[in-house]
């Protein structure tokens, strides 16, 4: 991604080249449709400090300490929100969304690919979204925020001897919400499985304004999800036409060629 920053009077004007969603498989890899995308970064920042209820920093300081993680990538993000509730979550994407600016989410860094670094605003969970909200030891299920350390749920867990079985060589720095998207696993992927394997019930909010609680379904539930027509219906119609086009392949361990998005 190609980025030059414009310089005003103060930090105003981003401008970015990009991909579009790849479209069109061809001998296995995806192409896009390259465009530039021009970010008013003062006015955002304007419009987030008047609705979010937490941390907003645009300041050059800042962008400089999340412009890296620890993989070796380097790029400046546009800003960054620190939110505290799922309001601040929601209202950060409506306005990015208005503003045309990418949104990514931060936690621990700790992912080598990085992901987490990009020109965008960021969503760093760690400060406020911390929380173990509910551990159900009875029913053996915790409900928690993204930016809760998974050492912090692990040593919970293990007061009434139990355990949240991906163990990730950086655990005790690692989030639930890095965890998850990563599909991590550590070293006990055969006793345990992956991330992927002990989610029930993720609470998801898109780029394009979509708040949804995903997780298993039966074929007459999804089959109702579907016919509910709007984005939540058209997401789980495009998983299905993916799983229906794949199931033999994804079944006998191999690659899906089907895009999604």
């Amino acid at each position: 991604m190609a980025t030059r920053i414009e310089e005003a009077a103060s930090y105003a004007l981003v401008q970015l080249t990009t991909k579009g969603p790849p479209n069109r498989p061809r001998d296995g890899l995806q192409t896009g449709t390259a465009r530039k995308i021009e970010v008013e970064a003062t006015a955002l920042e304007r419009e987030l400090r008047a609705g979010v209820e937490g941390d907003v920093v645009f300041d050059e300081s800042a962008r400089a300490l999340y412009a890296s993680n620890a993989s070796n990538y380097r790029m400046a993000p546009i800003g960054a929100v620190l939110p505290r509730n799922t309001g601040d979550v929601l209202y950060t994407l409506a306005a990015s969304r208005r503003y045309g600016a990418p949104v990514i989410a931060c936690v621990g860094g700790t992912g080598m690919p990085g992901q987490t670094v990009n020109v965008a605003v960021v969503l760093d969970f760690s400060r406020y979204m911390n929380r173990l909200i509910e551990l159900n030891a009875e029913e053996k299920y915790a409900r928690v925020q993204p930016g809760l350390v998974l050492d912090d749920l692990r040593r919970t867990a293990k007061q009434h001897r139990l355990t949240f079985g991906p163990d990730p060589a950086t655990r005790s720095r690692c989030t639930l919400g890095g965890t998850i998207g990563n599909n991590s696993c550590g070293t006990h992927p055969v006793i345990a499985g992956m991330t992927a394997d002990n989610i029930d019930e993720p609470e998801i909010a898109t780029y394009d304004g979509v708040r949804m609680t995903a997780g298993a379904t039966t074929e007459s539930e999804r089959q109702q999800i579907i016919s509910a027509d709007g984005r939540r219906g058209e997401i789980y119609a495009r998983l299905k036409s993916l799983l229906d086009a794949n199931s033999d392949r994804i079944r006998s361990g191999g690659r899906a060629k089907a895009i999604l998005f």
